[in-house]
This record gives structure tokens, C-alpha cells and sequence, in this order.
């Protein structure tokens, strides 16, 4: 198979995904003629990556695989193909996210000693749902608490390959160059505080919008 042709199919399943797919998996696509190899492959993805330099998609490797988006720039106008808002976060539940992310695996304990303050059952099962962490195991002490640590979801939704890419904690004081604007000083919370933010009551309050990371299929 000639590489124009190759690059021509890359690109068609790709467009046609809606997920993101590794390369590994784009192999195992040519089922009924002589399968390309993996660097034949990738070869392939970084040619169609720069073929979209100066356009409004962009080709991405995330922590599922390789996937077609729309640029981020140009988010406010694709958004408007949805009539569903972007989902709106508590700080307290982004906060706990970040802990989870930057020091996984975590116990509820270990983020509720940084923050100062308990964390509801409520944000724990928020994050569970959305796919951003997983219990990854349990702690050998009594009790065994869970563990928790971050997905390929949490990575695909951040446009993430790995956790190595995330900014150092001497680098940012939030995670705004993620998205999600989240304060990352570690500095223990007042009850008062963290009562004005209602995490108990709603973890899903109207503090904080992440932007929609839609792919493009």
C-alpha cells in the first residue's frame, strides 16, 4: 500500500471515530490486505498532524490514542452546535481533582489533610461518574481506605498523552492552563469558607465552567 493511500484511510477512520484511537488499534483496521506496521503508522499520523497546520482542526495524541479536534481557539463558536451548557463545578470539587492528580494515588484522607477540611461523599462520586478517577486500590491500614488516581478520560478531556505533561506545581498556583481555573496552594480552608462554597450541599455549583472538548467526527 502506497503512503498516500495509507494516510487517506488514517484519516478517514479517524474522522469517523468519535474516540480517540491508538495506534495499535489503527493496525488492526487493515484486517483483509497486508497490514502496515506501527511506524508505518505513525509516520502516517505526524504527516496528517501537520496537514492540519493553518486549519481549524487539529490531530491530537491524548491518553486513549490519537483523535481529530477542533482547535481551541474556535471553541465559542463550535459550542453552539450543543444547546446543553458546559457542565459548572464547585472549586472544592476541582480542588480535589487537582490533589488527586498531582499526588495519586490518594486516600480521602490524604485530601482532606491538605484541604483542611472533609471531603463529601458527593465530590467523590462526581468525579467517579464524570470518568476522571478510579480506586486504583486500597490502602494498607486500618480500614482499608481507597485509592484513588486520574483516567485516560481524565487525560483525553485535558488533552493530555501523560501525566508528565502536566504543569509543575512551582510553574502554576491553578490549573488554568489545563481549563478549569483551580487554586493549587495547598493552604488549609477555613469551615466557613468552604460552608460559602456549599460543597456539602451541591458539588456541582456555579463557580467554575469547563469549556466542552468535542471531538470532531
Amino acid at each position: 500500500m502506497d503512503d498516500q493511500k495509507l494516510k487517506n484511510i488514517l484519516e478517514a477512520i479517524l474522522m469517523s471515530a468519535g474516540k480517540p484511537l491508538t495506534a495499535e488499534k489503527l493496525v488492526k483496521m487493515f484486517d483483509d490486505e497486508p497490514r502496515p506496521s506501527i511506524s508505518q503508522v505513525k509516520k502516517q499520523l505526524i504527516i496528517l498532524a501537520d496537514d492540519c497546520q493553518g486549519r481549524g482542526i487539529e490531530l491530537v495524541e491524548v491518553g486513549s490514542g490519537f483523535r481529530y479536534q477542533g482547535r481551541q481557539e474556535y471553541g465559542a463558536y463550535v459550542s453552539k452546535l450543543w444547546e446543553v451548557k458546559p457542565q459548572r463545578y464547585s472549586r472544592a470539587l476541582l480542588e480535589t481533582l487537582a490533589l488527586i492528580a498531582y499526588r495519586q494515588p490518594v486516600t480521602r484522607a490524604d485530601i482532606e489533610e491538605v484541604r483542611g477540611v472533609s471531603v463529601s461523599s458527593s465530590i467523590m462520586k462526581t468525579l467517579l461518574e464524570r470518568e476522571w478517577v478510579h480506586v486504583v486500590g486500597h490502602r494498607d491500614v486500618p480500614g482499608r481506605p481507597a485509592m484513588y488516581a486520574t483516567t485516560k478520560g481524565f487525560l483525553d478531556y485535558f488533552n493530555l498523552q501523560s501525566l508528565n505533561q502536566l504543569p509543575t506545581l512551582s510553574e502554576i498556583s491553578d490549573l488554568s492552563k489545563l481549563e478549569p481555573e483551580l487554586d493549587l496552594e495547598n493552604k488549609p480552608r477555613t469551615e466557613q469558607n468552604e460552608s460559602a462554597e456549599s460543597e456539602s450541599a451541591n458539588p456541582e455549583v456555579d463557580v467554575v465552567e469547563l469549556p466542552s472538548n468535542e471531538s470532531v467526527h
